[in-house]
């Protein structure tokens, strides 16, 4: 172990975020880390992101994982001393037990794919469980699946597990990710020792999502949920007669090549354009019809917190996270906001620029959606698909059995799997740790498995009956590996599951988070 650890039923488990504990008179480092991954209000907005216009972000997501090629030795030695007993805690809601006749590998409900936003702005999946805890909301996967290690140290964006996820649909609901809990090795120190987490997670939400309503501008911007614009081409004489009638949604007309020709608003057949500037600028402009006068109110657009960190480092390619936001430009008026917890966003002030049109203009009608659910609280996610049980400190050498969704090719190209489906591996785990230096691992336990990047997270079962589809979580996949250079994975590893796992898990399974109730009918 790389950590000061407690002697054998010296660990004390602290009320709230930490547990932590005192070996002799010095003070341990806490083991449990807890994260926010959403509010309540926040909730109804992730519900919306993912399920709009039929699910499509959850269509769109890809298999998150690691690529370990650059893996070049991997040592295995030594065994696994734990420092407290051997502990389990039983499954909830196994599924009515029948006589299995045949080896067909019956799939546990409680399987499905975690979904969420990269600090790249890129939709991910990885495989997850939904385990055994007191208000029976919780799920097991890896921990680079909730926190993005990859040089930010930060939680991801729009969490979510969808148990039995299958090509689009939510048999079971779809359940926001609350309160993330990892080692504190792993979110401190990017330690793949520690590479798990257990997500508590609100009351799913199922039903009926419409694909949007058209409404006024004047509707579009009083409304505080999920909604879009779209641009559709219009002649002039529709935009003419758009413009000239207040009940129809605004419009808007841009030049395109260099025909159209600046002019005062005088001009026979002029139109107004908006032409972006500094907001200084735009306070001194003067109000009314005439080029340099205001266009409207500023326009404040809510964006993720990664468009508007690429907004800014358009303007200054070495700006980072923490440094002082630069002054607008002439090129890049908008003034940032950033709230990496709710929205961020960009203000951009607006003076006309009046033109007489060119025989190349086109014209544009903007139309305005929102959307509302039609759907419901389908209740605790242990209660919908049960919950595995959860194991530590157990020997290695023991036959366990995977489930998980993966989809990335291969090393060498090949992608024999389509993420659609779940895939399971089976088989003992290595007698030894495993150790990869260049990931700062040490004590890994291994398992021949020749899957591929989705299956991260997956959660690795002992004794796992067939016939309850239940058994007990020990492990998560956390690195795959090409042990024999074929191009090809072979191997997985998990991390070691010890008392600091069980304490990090014991420290989650006891959160509440309940239903989502803002935004949402009753």
């Amino acid at each position: 172990m790389k950590r000061i650890l407690l002697p054998a039923g010296g660990a004390v488990l602290a009320t709230g975020l930490l547990a932590a504990g005192l070996a002799g008179s010095a003070q341990a480092e806490p083991t449990a880390d807890a994260a926010a991954l959403a509010s309540d209000a926040k909730a109804a907005e992730i519900i919306d992101f993912w399920t709009k216009s039929d699910n499509a972000a959850l269509k769109q997501a890809t298999a998150y994982y690691w690529d370990n090629k650059d893996v070049k030795k991997i040592v295995e030695k030594g065994g696994y001393v734990g420092n407290t007993k051997p502990g389990i805690v039983d499954p909830i809601g196994a599924e009515k037990k029948v006589t299995v006749k045949s080896h067909n590998v019956n799939l546990p409900k409680s399987i499905g794919k975690v979904f969420f936003e990269g600090r790249d702005g890129k939709l991910y999946w990885c495989s997850g469980t939904s385990i055994q805890s007191q208000y029976r909301n919780l799920v097991a996967t890896a921990g680079h699946c909730v926190y993005d290690i990859k040089g930010n140290d930060e939680v991801v964006s729009k969490w979510v597990f969808v148990p039995s996820y299958y090509q689009g649909k939510a048999p079971y609901g779809i359940y926001v990710g609350k309160q993330a809990w990892t080692h504190y090795d792993l979110s401190t120190w990017e330690d793949f020792d520690r590479d798990y987490a257990f997500v508590t997670v609100y009351n799913g939400i199922g039903g009926v999502f419409n694909q949007g309503k058209k409404v006024t501008k004047k509707e579009y911007d009083a409304f505080t949920g999920a909604k879009e614009t779209k641009d559709v081409e219009v002649t002039r004489e529709e935009y003419k007669k758009g413009k000239l009638d207040p009940a129809t949604t605004d419009s808007y007309w841009r030049k395109k090549g260099s025909k159209a020709e600046a002019s005062g608003p005088d001009y026979p057949g002029a139109e107004v354009a908006k032409v972006a500037v500094l907001k200084a600028d735009y306070e001194k402009a003067p109000v009314g019809k005439g080029n340099g006068y205001k266009f409207g109110e500023p326009v404040v657009e809510n964006v993720t917190y990664n468009t508007a960190v690429d907004y800014i480092k358009k303007q200054k390619p070495d700006w980072k996270p923490g440094d002082a936001l630069p002054a607008p430009t002439a090129e890049y008026p908008g003034v940032v906001a950033l709230d990496e917890r709710t929205n961020s966003t960009i203000t951009t002030y607006y003076v006309q620029q009046w033109y007489k049109p060119g025989s190349d203009t086109k014209y544009y009608r903007t139309d305005y959606y929102v959307f509302s659910h039609l759907a419901k609280d389908t209740g605790r996610l242990g209660d919908n698909v049960g919950g595995q049980g959860v194991a530590w400190n157990q020997g290695t050498g023991k036959v366990v059995r995977t489930f998980g969704y993966p989809y990335a090719a291969h090393p060498d190209g090949s992608k024999p799997y389509t993420g659609v489906t779940p895939k399971w591996c089976y088989g003992k785990t290595g007698p030894k740790a495993t150790k990869v230096a260049s990931l700062k691992i040490e004590e890994h336990v291994s398992l021949k498995c020749a899957v591929t990047g989705g299956y991260n997270g997956a959660p690795w079962l002992l004794k796992y009956s067939n016939a309850k589809r239940m058994g007990y979580v020990n492990g998560v996949t956390s690195v795959l590996y090409d042990t024999d250079n074929n191009d090809r994975w072979d191997y997985m590893s998990s991390p070691y599951f010890d008392e600091e796992t069980a304490a990090v898990y014991s420290a989650a399974a006891k959160v509440w988070s309940g239903p989502i109730t803002w935004g949402l009918p009753k």
